[in-house]
């Protein structure tokens, strides 16, 4: 059950709820993090949050790529013949191709409000909300962001919408305060993408420090490969100098990123920061969505397959996910039958407050 409480922000008072997740759930190990949702204050009970369901009998298995030139302009021209797609080594026949798809895109968008941001994080909002208009004014009127706040704390500040004032407004209420718990709120805002629809992307402004998680990088990364979502890590550097600045946190950051299909930015504050969000917006209106049913896969004791997506022409680079978590299961029938996966399935979701 989620138990409320008052919290104040000078004169402004806030309900937030604070849901604990079963650690049984999903077959995780250990303790997972608290996520607190904050709402606008009002009457009546907190609703407690669906337990998201591993799902069976996989239809489709999506992938969404984006080309590059060697001069690393975007590519948006290719057709259907032009790609290939192996699931662990094995090639699949492409049942659904999308050049500059215009299924509808939903992004998660985090602000580290942690202590380390201080005075960069005014600059950092203000950038955000330029990125959020102009991915909001143009593209499909079903594309939605949802925003968080993460320090020690996850925090929905605003969940899924098209409305970008209602989402910058939120923005006056962040404040520099406490420890940073990044693989938290990847792990949570991949679950919150989970039942979307169309596409889905984590776009992260953060120093890249993760102080407090509970939650692994491994174990984050493996959630957004279960929602399908692109990991943009948008890391402001405070110095240029390695010295003094958290790579270890850049590198597992943009493992991620790749590993997703996404990439990882290294802006200054100003100009470098404005352009950052405007090539991922770019990025974004210039995918290429491929989807297959897995065929003739080798079958190994690992849930992750893995995926390699080819495209013709030497001149050409791809970036996509490099797997899908999924395993056989025992009984019979053929093996495509068989896997489980977090992609689009035939499968029911369990009843609310269910084990799947």
């Amino acid at each position: 059950m989620a138990k409320c409480g008052w919290k104040g922000s000078g004169t402004a008072m806030r309900r937030r709820a604070r849901i604990v997740r079963d650690p049984t759930k999903r077959g995780r190990p250990g303790g997972l993090p608290r996520v607190v949702v904050a709402i606008l204050c009002m009457a009546g009970p907190a609703v407690a949050q669906e337990t998201p369901a591993f799902r069976t009998n996989v239809t489709l298995v999506h992938v969404v790529a984006t080309v590059k030139n060697r001069a690393g302009e975007l590519v948006g021209a290719l057709r259907k013949d032009d790609f290939e797609i192996y699931d662990n080594g094995a090639r699949q026949d492409i049942a659904v191709f999308e050049r500059q798809t215009e299924q509808p895109l939903s992004v998660v968008l985090m602000i580290d409000t942690s202590g380390s941001t201080g005075k960069d994080l005014k600059y950092e909002t203000d950038s955000a909300s330029r990125f959020l208009r102009a991915l909001l004014s143009e593209g499909n009127p079903r594309d939605a962001v949802a925003l968080y706040g993460v320090n020690a704390d996850v925090t929905l500040l605003r969940d899924f919408t098209h409305n970008y004032a209602s989402l910058e407004q939120q923005f006056r209420l962040l404040h520099p305060e406490g420890a940073t718990a990044l693989f938290d709120a990847i792990f949570w805002g991949s679950q919150s993408l989970e039942k979307r629809e169309g596409r889905k992307a984590i776009v992260i402004v953060t120093d890249g420090d993760d102080t407090y998680s509970k939650t692994t990088s491994h174990q984050a990364l493996e959630a957004a490969h279960l929602a399908d979502a692109v990991i943009y890590p948008v890391v402001v550097v405070p110095i240029a100098n390695d010295a003094g600045r958290n790579i270890g946190g850049e590198h597992v950051l943009t493992f991620m990123a790749e590993g997703t299909g996404g990439r990882t930015f290294l802006p200054a504050l100003g100009p470098d920061l404005n352009k950052a969000f405007a090539d991922i917006v770019t990025e974004l209106r210039t995918q290429y969505l491929l989807a297959f049913y897995p065929r003739g896969s080798q079958s190994t004791k690992d849930r992750f397959h893995k995926l390699e997506v080819r495209v013709k022409g030497p001149e050409l680079q791809v970036s996509a996910r490099n797997g899908y978590y999924g395993e056989v299961e025992a009984g019979g029938g053929p093996a495509d039958a068989r896997v489980s996966v977090g992609s689009e399935t035939t499968g029911t979701a369990p009843e609310k407050g269910k084990k799947p």
